[in-house]
């Protein structure tokens, strides 16, 4: 099968600030912007860098829940309001837990594929922050089975991702684990305090990996993570501008301010059923590398990755599932440095899930817009080094407890 029958491009990525606790203008009892607001500022960033709404041939919003985070539903409909000039064009909202951004990209590129666009307009957004945490905790365990919400931990995925944690530390030892662990955290604030619209750039704890080897208290929270494996709660919204050669012409975007999708992967796992291994993520796995076979490339081609760490131990059984590290090798690799920004294989360079945010629906296309500035050099002072022997991203997007996997490769168009 031929998945790029046409040259896709991506372009014109924009992010709001990822708003929640660790942001100095954050305020629990204070108004804050609505979705409304998140989606407008993301929308007509991107729509400035295309030329305008006039230049759009449809709209694609991502979000998880809307409807119980803000009682609103019928999202498509929310394309129209951030510019006149998409009225009446036609708009589609996708939902795949926190995959439903990636799952946005996604519809936008099916579509230049299928030649009824040639500019979509891609948006992701959550606004999160309008209940109290617990009631957060339920909203988001709709990701997962419901059966297993009736037996499973008050704090839902916290509890299942410290079931992962707690079988990885059976398996191949606790304290180099938990050490990885550590790191990664540590490599996720420092990435955030570059970035102006992440979630933990005002961040100064001193010695980061020492706050991250708390010892988890099961009393208060769950047996294996401490707050600070977990990514935050988050609103914000990111878009981007997904076009085929004649869209990019159209916009009047040269080819070297935009990237090339060269590869995916998209995979499913059934919900309803347990993973058959708790140590591995398996459809991570199964996408990142359908991901790397249809670009025609090895992980050793990669320069960087933006991986789904809602928790520091998904990012360290990421490591394993695309390839960098046997099975049981990821904490060591993660320990040596080589996914900071200066290791072998930099990972989600301006912070991730821990250390942007993590605005559900919007965090698959802010991965995108992470890649879309390493591998243009519009990252700021979020840039690392990306050589022309390895000019290759790879973005995952992962929804539930590893059962919706999105992950695209790209690169800077030629």
């Amino acid at each position: 099968m031929n998945k790029l029958r046409r040259k896709v491009f991506l372009a014109a990525g924009c992010n709001t600030i990822s708003m929640g606790s660790g942001r100095k203008e954050f305020h629990p009892k204070k108004p804050r912007p609505g979705l409304e607001d998140y989606v407008k500022e993301a929308g007509q960033g991107t729509l400035k860098l295309v030329g305008g709404a006039r230049n759009v041939d449809e709209g694609v919003i991502g979000n998880f829940m809307a409807g119980r985070f803000n009682h609103q539903g019928n999202l498509a409909a929310l394309i129209p309001m951030i510019d006149p000039g998409l009225l009446w064009k036609p708009c589609t909202r996708t939902e795949g837990a926190c995959c439903s951004g990636a799952l946005a990209v996604m519809a936008s590129i099916k579509s230049v594929l299928s030649e009824t666009a040639e500019v979509s307009l891609c948006v992701g957004f959550e606004v999160q922050n309008t209940v109290k945490a617990m009631y957060g905790a339920d909203i988001l365990s709709t990701a997962g089975w419901r059966q297993e919400r009736k037996a499973g931990h008050a704090y839902f995925f916290p509890g299942k991702f410290s079931d992962r944690a707690g079988a990885y530390y059976a398996k191949h030892g606790r304290e180099r684990t938990r050490k990885a662990m550590a790191r990664w955290y540590r490599n996720a604030i420092e990435n955030a305090r570059l970035c102006p619209t992440a979630q933990e750039h005002h961040n100064t704890t001193k010695d980061l990996e020492a706050q991250a080897l708390s010892e988890p208290s099961p009393k208060s929270f769950v047996e294996h993570l401490t707050v600070y494996d977990c990514s935050k709660v988050s609103d914000g919204a990111s878009a981007i501008a997904v076009c085929s050669e004649e869209g990019l012409k159209r916009a009047g975007i040269a080819r070297s301010d935009a990237v090339e999708l060269v590869g995916w992967g998209q995979v499913e796992a059934d919900l309803t059923q347990p993973p058959p291994d708790l140590t591995v993520l398996e459809t991570t796995r199964r996408a990142a590398a359908q991901a790397l076979e249809s670009a025609g490339i090895k992980v050793s081609d990669l320069a960087t990755v933006e991986t789904h760490d809602c928790f520091t131990i998904a990012g360290v059984l990421a490591v394993e599932a695309i390839g960098l590290a046997k099975p049981g090798e990821g904490p060591d690799f993660v320990s040596a440095g080589e996914t900071s920004r200066t290791g072998k294989v930099p990972f989600n360079t301006t912070g991730g899930l821990i250390g942007w945010g993590h605005p559900t629906g919007a965090t698959g296309v802010h991965q995108t817009v992470t890649l879309w500035e390493q591998l243009t050099g519009k990252a700021g002072a979020n840039q690392i080094e990306v050589s022309d022997k390895r000019p290759y991203g790879l973005s995952i997007n992962m929804g539930g407890d590893d059962k919706t996997v999105v992950a695209l490769v790209l690169r800077q168009a030629r």
